[in-house]
């Protein structure tokens, strides 16, 4: 069965960082597109980074560019999201998401199939 578990999130101050993981069962992880998205309170859900299978081209939306970086451990099955200097807009829940393409597509939440729990992320000023 094809499961993604989210873990890492929790509550730090501006500036700080935090190493986001999703642990990855039931298809090959090198594969296919992974994409982390998130989605603030009273805000729509957007992709934050992605990765491509193959060749891993990658994806950043421009508000996260040079602070967050995604890579992927396909040994481990796990992709990671390290954030750094993160701000208080950073704050939302964050979700892996599997897409099962090559390329990571838009990227849009409805390109992909499934999707972990979820972990907050909270960041205060």
């Amino acid at each position: 069965q094809v499961q993604l578990v989210e873990s890492g999130g929790g509550s730090v101050h501006a500036g700080s960082s935090l190493t986001l993981s999703c642990a990855t069962s039931g298809f090959i992880l090198d594969y296919y597109a992974m994409c982390w998205f998130r989605q603030a309170p009273e805000k729509e859900r957007e992709a934050v980074s992605c990765i491509g299978g193959g060749d891993g081209d990658t994806y950043y939306a421009d508000s996260v560019k040079s602070r967050f970086t995604m890579s992927r451990d396909s040994a481990k099955r796990t992709v990671a999201l390290q954030m750094t200097s993160l701000k208080p807009e950073d704050t939302a829940v964050y979700y892996c998401a599997a897409r099962f393409e090559r390329d990571y597509g838009i990227p849009h939440e409805w390109q992909y199939s499934t999707w972990g729990q979820g972990t907050q992320v909270t960041v205060s000023a």
